[in-house]
């Protein structure tokens, strides 16, 4: 009896101290291209945007100004998130073929995928006893065995298009249940455009929003993580393929009703022109927003909207995409929780998307895992206690590399021989390659020319659509080696690296960056 008297007491002292002291629930919501003119927290979208539930975000929580993507397209930056590690630690075959082919150069564009021999951030939730769900747009886990499209013009009443999309569907959410996650649903396995079929290459914000609602309803008696990834404001952004297109059609096929969690879509543009906002294409923001309002509303309702974190982060700049420039690497984030943290609402600490992982398993209450990531907790950045900056950051994308240090940024760009080889006939031949697969999209064409250069993410002459936006826009683009005192150059526009005044500094940087070149798998010659 005695005994019995003491287990139950046990219990009782254990669940009362876990109720003071609970794992915090963590919503990780990460947005596709958004501008920072889309945002009303930063000087750029300031008054611009109606967004109140973000805005709220951003008020109640802290911004994380100095926010650095490693690599600054969606599948790297998502798998830096995910693994807490740089993208050219990637496993996966097609990434080793692409390395194989480069000349043993890494090379990180979308081709960087988790496998199921990765261990990452749901895993090691997981094991502190939280239940993980994904919802939106994946792009980052391998779903081998998906199978293409003959006609992008198809139509989904063939029974067998309607099959291979189902077939489609059912392997990318399986892949993603293999790799931690407990709950997948309302999958994109790309953006709209590479689900196969035209008729299917819609927004829907809507079915993405009521599977996040469904994952915190069945979930709220837990300690849960919720990915959510939306698939907007990426392309496609006319109304006809977004906020005015069919609700009931998905990634999957077609539903038999619409969901219903969000405001309707025809009272878009009506709150927009309330607000005063008539810019063309803001309705995917506030539908964005209609989201994250969403996601506040069922944790209010589940009564754990108190013990919720949540981060809200764009997977990275648009003003210089496909590039290492500030513009692509520098992308403010925003993390919430009710009460906020000690550091106050503005944080100029130098943080990296490597970060997120260790950060968010710090704050579920894991031992320090840091050795386990190239990023570190910035958790006690959050707690207002002292913070050990970064000496360095390391970025990497495609066929480049820098490093930020002080004031200074070292650029480098190196092309693989073959390409650099390559003759007419080879360089219009990839050109039009490239171009084709766009054409069978519908997707707009941005160089006919086989004579440009390359860009620094892809050995397209003239480059690919993505870094179109970015291609030679700054006056050392198409230099080997670039250097940057970002201090009184901001805007990168005069490189310092053939200055003799600058080769000392230009010699230590390159040294700083070779100390992560020797620490990753590859080469990259300086």
């Amino acid at each position: 009896m005695n005994n019995l008297y003491f287990l139950v007491l046990s219990i009782f002292i254990g669940s009362s101290t876990f109720a003071q002291n609970p794992q915090p629930n963590i919503i990780f919501f990460i947005a596709d291209d958004m501008y920072p003119e889309m945002f009303n927290c930063l000087p750029e979208g300031k008054g611009k945007n109606l967004t109140p539930n973000l805005d709220r975000l951003a008020t109640e929580g802290v911004i994380m100004e100095n926010q650095y993507v490693v690599s600054p397209v969606c599948t790297p930056s998502r798998y830096n998130c995910l693994t807490g590690n740089y993208a050219s630690r990637a496993t996966n075959r097609a990434f080793l073929a692409k390395t194989k082919k480069e000349e043993g150069q890494t090379c990180i564009q979308w081709n960087s995928f988790i496998t199921k021999d990765d261990k990452i951030l749901p895993h090691y939730l997981r094991e502190l006893g939280y239940t993980t769900g994904m919802v939106g747009k994946n792009h980052v886990i391998e779903a081998n065995g998906l199978k293409g499209f003959p006609d992008f013009n198809a139509s989904v009443s063939d029974p067998k298009i309607k099959k291979r999309v189902e077939e489609n569907y059912r392997i990318a959410r399986q892949a993603i249940l293999d790799n931690g996650f407990d709950y997948a649903e309302a999958i994109y396995h790309n953006n709209p455009n590479f689900i196969g079929v035209k008729e299917l290459a819609v927004q829907n914000m809507d079915w993405i929003a009521e599977a996040g609602v469904n994952f915190i309803k069945q979930s709220a008696e837990e300690p849960f993580f919720l990915y959510f990834a939306t698939t907007i404001p990426h392309g496609p952004t006319n109304a006809e393929r977004s906020w005015e297109a069919n609700p009931k059609v998905t990634a999957a096929g077609y539903l038999e009703e619409a969901p219903g969690v969000l405001p309707p879509r025809n009272t878009l543009t009506k709150r927009l022109r309330e607000a005063g906002i008539t810019q063309n294409g803001k309705e995917n923001v506030l539908w964005l927003d209609d989201a994250v309002g969403a996601l506040l509303k069922e944790l209010e309702k589940q009564n754990i909207l108190d013990n919720t974190i949540i981060f809200f982060f764009n997977d990275h700049g648009q003003k210089a995409k496909g590039t290492l420039y500030q513009g692509g690497l520098l992308n403010p984030s925003i993390i919430w929780k009710s009460g906020g943290f000690e550091c106050g609402n503005r944080s100029r600490a130098t943080i990296s998307n490597v970060d997120f992982a260790p950060t968010i398993l710090d704050l579920a209450g894991a031992p320090n895992m840091d050795d386990k990531f190239d990023g570190n907790s910035f958790k006690s950045v959050l707690d207002g206690r002292s913070y050990q900056s970064r000496e360095s950051l390391y970025c990497e994308l495609g066929y480049a590399r820098a490093v930020i240090k002080g004031d200074y940024k070292y650029y480098a760009v190196r092309y693989p021989n073959y390409a650099k080889n390559w003759t007419p006939e080879q360089r219009d031949s990839v050109l039009n390659s490239y171009n084709k697969g766009r054409e069978f999209r519908s997707m707009n064409i941005v160089n006919r020319d086989p004579k440009k250069p390359f860009s620094h993410l892809e050995v397209i002459p003239g480059g690919g659509s993505a870094e179109n936006g970015s291609y030679g826009k700054l006056p050392g683009y198409f230099d080997a080696n670039q250097l940057y005192n970002l201090k009184d150059d901001p805007n990168e526009k005069k490189n310092l690296a053939g200055n003799k005044k600058f080769q000392k500094i230009l010699a230590e940087m390159k040294a700083e960056l070779q100390k992560y070149l020797d620490e990753l798998p590859g080469k990259f010659d300086l």
